[in-house]
């Protein structure tokens, strides 16, 4: 990243969360922007520099939601990636000031969202811009009603806030196209019969046997009655995010060329992702990305490869007693996982626990409990940015 990326990178915050249809299916990724300090002026093309490197044009979708009306006045004048869309405030949706840079991006490709409630009607030209509506959750609770100034349900919707698997039930069932959030909150509640799925046994057998060190043959030998397991595995070594210089082709390959305690991260990721409960795609989604950060986070604190992969391993199983229907101080027992893993998911203390802080801070996109988390590791805006977009990055290769 060049130094006028990085200097836009350490004058604002970044959360994200993901946008989720009513199949399940993460569709695009929110990535919320916040101004460190309220009155600074923002350099939009140097922010759209550093999200180019993200999401280039065939990677993905992204919705902006910047909070910051002149960072977003920049970015509305400029041309976008049609993979980038825009989070547009009610209230300047509403000023025909804005009107000519919203019926640009429309025109050149580009999905407006409008969020929150008009107190006036929207511009005539401007209203068939807008293809969904940000409803959040609070709002709906408040008082039900369908937004005036022209917008109304014949806009499909998108409901926001959401936290709950039951939160997300119920907007689809209101008629959300999507949701915004992290539906995570009560899946060990609904979702607690998922732990006998035998892919999962499975992954749990060949962990111990990686931390037992066992001969390749024998942990091959517990693949080959999984073929669709041992595919994965090999899709997630081989993929670009992991950045071999060589094709794996077995598992007793990967162990030659990856070590035990390589492979042992990628064993992580496996069982993490196994669920097939589609409700529990999200709380997949959210796992990878915590390992991932962890791991980046982990990178510019100026640890050691070893001390990476136990952060990795440590975000990646953050949620498996949501996934896995059980506990921790149970999952754990059986789950072999080095001690600081251990403190910061049973105990919620010891080494981990602040990265673990910090990457909750960011998931909850709240700018003061970013900076409060960064600053107890002694990390900077700017540190904490890079780690988050090269974590998603990665993450959006293994997608």
């Amino acid at each position: 990243m060049s130094t006028h990326e990085q200097a836009v990178l350490g004058q604002v915050a970044l959360g994200y969360s993901p946008m989720i249809d009513k199949h399940r299916a993460i569709t695009a990724l929110r990535l919320t922007v916040f101004p460190i300090r309220p009155d600074a002026q923002l350099d939009s093309a140097q922010l759209l520099a550093a999200l180019g490197e993200v999401w280039p044009e065939d990677g993905g979708r992204v919705s902006l939601n910047v909070v910051s009306e002149s960072l977003l006045q920049g970015l509305m004048q400029a041309e976008l990636p049609v993979n980038m869309m825009v989070e547009v405030p009610a209230f300047m949706a509403s000023d025909p000031a804005h009107g000519e840079a919203l019926q640009t991006l429309y025109k050149r490709g580009n999905t407006l969202l409008i969020k929150g409630r008009p107190t006036l009607p929207l511009p005539r030209e401007v209203l068939p811009c807008f293809a969904y509506s940000i409803i959040d959750l609070a709002d709906e609770r408040r008082d039900g009603l369908p937004p005036p100034g022209g917008v109304s349900r014949h806009i499909p919707h998108v409901q926001s806030g959401v936290r709950t698997l039951t939160e997300m039930t119920e907007a689809f069932g209101r008629g959300a196209i999507a949701v915004l959030g992290w539906p995570i909150d009560d899946a060990i509640a609904v979702h607690g019969k998922t732990a006998g799925q035998p892919e999962m046994q499975t992954i749990v057998e060949l962990i111990n046997r990686v931390d037992r060190e066992e001969s390749p043959e024998r942990m091959e030998a517990v693949l080959k009655n999984d073929p669709a397991l041992a595919f994965k595995l090999m899709r997630y070594i081989n993929s670009p995010a992991f950045g071999l210089s060589v094709e794996i082709t077995s598992f007793r390959h990967a162990v030659m060329i990856l070590g035990f305690k390589r492979l042992k991260r990628w064993l992580a990721l496996l069982l993490a992702s196994a669920s097939r409960d589609v409700n529990l795609r999200p709380v997949i989604y959210a796992a990878v990305r915590r390992g991932l950060l962890m791991e980046e986070l982990g990178r510019d604190t100026g640890h050691d490869e070893d001390r990476r992969g136990e952060l990795f391993i440590c975000g990646v199983f953050s949620l498996l007693d949501k996934m896995l229907g059980q506990p921790f101080a149970d999952l754990l027992r059986a789950i072999p996982v080095p001690e600081g893993v251990r403190q910061a998911l049973v105990d919620n203390t010891g080494p981990d626990q602040p990265f673990m802080e910090l990457v909750r801070a960011i998931e909850g996109a709240n700018v003061l409990d970013i900076r409060s988390a960064a600053e107890a590791m002694l990390m900077n805006t700017r540190e904490v940015n890079r780690a988050v977009l090269r974590a998603l990055a990665a993450a959006r290769q293994l997608d």
